[in-house]
């Protein structure tokens, strides 16, 4: 045989050979490598194969990613976010100013007797002392009279009353000082006007509603302040209020209104700009009132002096203005009791200019002069119909007239 045939079988043995040993090799090898894959995957707790484990492992690892950041981006916005929730939540938890529950009338009314009996209002006591002498003379009845005119209970009433007292049977001739403290009470309660119709008109039955009422006055009698206080008598009253903020000619006063309103619930109209007409606030005030059907609208105005023509007219523009959307039921002219006479002069121009229906008296408590009382009804025919008795928020009472001359007798 050729010796290159030989050695041609022979490679191709040892080829045969070398395959079949790699196969035998290659198959043993795998059976160990899976078999590991498979006690690892029991080992974890999985029947599944090796390569579809780490499949679910990197599947579960890049989802753990995924919750991770949206738990981190989750974590970066509740903190971005947190400061404005908490501030909102503060400012929800901000508590809100309470609301003032205002003194009822008739305890007021008590007070306005006892603070008289402690004024500085002297003439009831000066007339009892006179009158309690056991015989009067020409110049004591001048000094009634006198002390009358220093009060200014004015001329023509002064008159009257000293007439009348000159006649009653229980001064002129007695001694007893209870018939004569009983007969001064009764004639001071004559001239003060025992029978006159006091209530203000929203107070009266059929009134209007909403029912206007507006305030005037010359500057610096405590107009805007009594404003305030008289949206608390009709707040105590179970009353619903409005007020309209139309002094644009002083500075703060809407502010001022504002803060009197607010503490007892009551909403205030006023303009956003300084120096506004007036009449137009006075206009939008009514209107809002009407639409929401308040029980009571009070229009506060600018203070003025009665010799300014230009100011008085635009009294009478405000309420014109004010009459096409609602009647004006009330005209309150507000006067410091302390002026005396000069307040009758402002009096009779602002009834002239607007026409008046009341008279306020503020400061009564402190005036020596509280015979005003008489001069203005005795010259406008009209009834005083509150008063002011000091500076508290709920020191205005109705005029009680008994309360009153008790209270300068006292």
């Amino acid at each position: 045989m050729d010796t290159n045939v030989i050695i041609a079988i022979v490679a191709a043995v040892i080829v045969v050979a070398a395959i079949v040993i790699g196969v035998w090799w290659f198959g043993k090898a795998s059976k160990r490598s899976v078999e590991h894959a498979t006690d690892e995957a029991l080992a974890k707790g999985g029947a599944k194969g090796g390569a579809q484990l780490v499949a679910e492992n990197a599947d579960d690892a890049e989802n753990t990613g995924d919750a991770d950041g949206e738990q981190a981006k989750g974590v970066e916005d509740t903190e971005t976010h947190a400061p404005a929730a908490s501030s909102a939540a503060e400012e929800s938890q901000e508590p809100k100013a309470a609301v003032e529950t205002p003194e009822a009338a008739g305890s007021r009314m008590q007070r306005l007797k006892a603070r008289l009996s402690k004024s500085g209002n002297p003439f009831g006591k000066a007339l009892f002392n006179i009158l309690a002498k056991d015989q009067l003379s020409e110049s004591d009845w001048e000094d009634v009279e006198d002390t009358l005119l220093l009060a200014d209970v004015g001329a023509e009433a002064s008159e009257q009353l000293v007439e009348e007292l000159r006649n009653d049977a229980r001064i002129a001739g007695q001694s007893d000082p209870a018939e004569v403290r009983a007969a001064l009470r009764d004639k001071l309660l004559d001239v003060v006007g025992r029978d006159m119709d006091r209530r203000l008109n929203a107070d009266k039955e059929g009134a209007n509603r909403p029912s206007v009422i507006i305030m005037v006055g010359v500057n610096g009698t405590g107009k805007t302040t009594t404003t305030g206080k008289l949206a608390r008598l009709f707040v105590a009253d179970g009353k619903k209020v409005m007020l309209g903020a139309a002094d644009t000619f002083r500075a703060a006063a809407a502010d001022q209104l504002e803060t009197w309103g607010a503490k007892v619930g009551v909403p205030v109209v006023r303009s956003d700009k300084d120096g506004a007409d007036p009449a137009s606030v006075a206009f939008e005030a009514s209107a809002k009132a009407k639409e929401e059907n308040a029980d009571v609208l009070i229009i506060d105005t600018a203070g003025r002096l009665q010799n300014k023509a230009n100011l008085m007219d635009e009294l009478g523009k405000i309420r014109r203005v004010t009459e096409k959307n609602l009647p004006v039921d009330e005209v309150l002219l507000v006067l410091d009791a302390t002026t005396g006479q000069n307040g009758m002069a402002q009096a009779k121009v602002f009834a002239e200019a607007i026409g008046i229906t009341g008279v306020v008296l503020s400061k009564l408590d402190g005036s020596a002069k509280g015979g005003i009382v008489v001069s203005v009804q005795k010259e406008l025919g009209v009834p005083v119909k509150l008063v002011g008795l000091g500076e508290g928020p709920d020191d205005l009472a109705p005029f009680d007239p008994e309360g009153f001359v008790d209270g300068i007798l006292a």
